[in-house]
């Protein structure tokens, strides 16, 4: 007689599964790279090694080289951040209470991200010169459209039982919103936020190569403008561990917000 195998427990390995291949998959395209620049295979001139990349990161970071862009980036990538989640949820709310705006406004939404961003930078420029200011903008207009849909996305999933139980015990406007209609959209409002933090990321760091004098968008045009590569490598390598530790952390609180919705 077969055991029955609890489902949680067959997605828990499944996912732990995924992970391990994940990770297999990262660290043997790490491999092939380091043999290849090892090898000379990839000139010198071109590519350094990721195991160099990595050391020479870590020196830059200690001796403190970029440390100016990399507060400046972190600086304007959180306050893109929430600009775009905090507007992004009010303007979805606002959509969702009024049918009309929001048939009106859902078909723009779904062709936002055709529209290239970028060339508005000239007109930003001018309006609020060159500085932080015009880089943050860019990061809230790639960011604010996400969060504006997911808001309606989970507005639109809140069970109808909710609401008619927040009536039947007679509970005021604001503490149906507050502690039914919220808690019960967040994992979908979560998505929306982690969605926002990447696009706010992806704007202000490319922003960075054409708007700033400084931040790490630019110090990796410069570096590379200059041909110094060892600091160029450097610096993406940190960007894309940063990126990939940002990530982490907020599919983790994102999957704890699914687990809870699914029960």
């Amino acid at each position: 007689m077969h055991a029955c195998v609890p489902t949680a427990q067959v997605k828990g390995n499944d996912v732990k599964i995924e992970s391990w291949l994940r990770l297999a998959v990262i660290a043997g395209l790490i491999l092939i790279v380091e043999v290849l620049c090892r090898s000379g295979t990839i000139p010198v001139d071109v590519m350094v090694a990721p195991s160099q990349m990595f050391v020479h990161m870590c020196e830059i970071l200690a001796s403190g080289k970029f440390g100016q862009d990399i507060r400046v980036s972190l600086l304007n990538i959180l306050a893109a951040s929430v600009i775009a989640i905090l507007l992004g949820f009010l303007m979805g709310l606002a959509i969702h209470s009024w049918p009309p705006l929001r048939s009106a406004v859902e078909p723009l939404l779904a062709s936002y991200y055709a529209v290239p961003t970028f060339i508005f930078y000239p007109v930003f420029i001018v309006m609020f010169g060159v500085g932080s200011l015009p880089i943050i903008v860019i990061g809230v207009l790639l960011a604010i459209a996400t969060m504006i849909t997911s808001t309606l996305s989970g507005l639109d999933r809140i069970p109808n039982a909710m609401r008619k139980s927040a009536k039947v015990f007679r509970l005021p406007r604001w503490r149906t919103a507050l502690f039914i209609e919220l808690p019960a959209a967040l994992p979908y409002l979560f998505t929306g936020v982690k969605l926002s933090v990447a696009y706010a990321f992806i704007g202000v760091i490319a922003s960075e190569f054409i708007l700033s004098g400084t931040g790490i968008g630019y110090a990796i045009a410069f570096t590379y403008n200059n041909f110094e590569s060892r600091d160029m490598y450097a610096l993406m390598l940190f960007v894309l561990l940063l990126v990939t530790l940002i990530n982490m952390v907020l599919n983790l609180v994102d999957r704890r917000f699914q687990a809870r919705r699914r029960r």
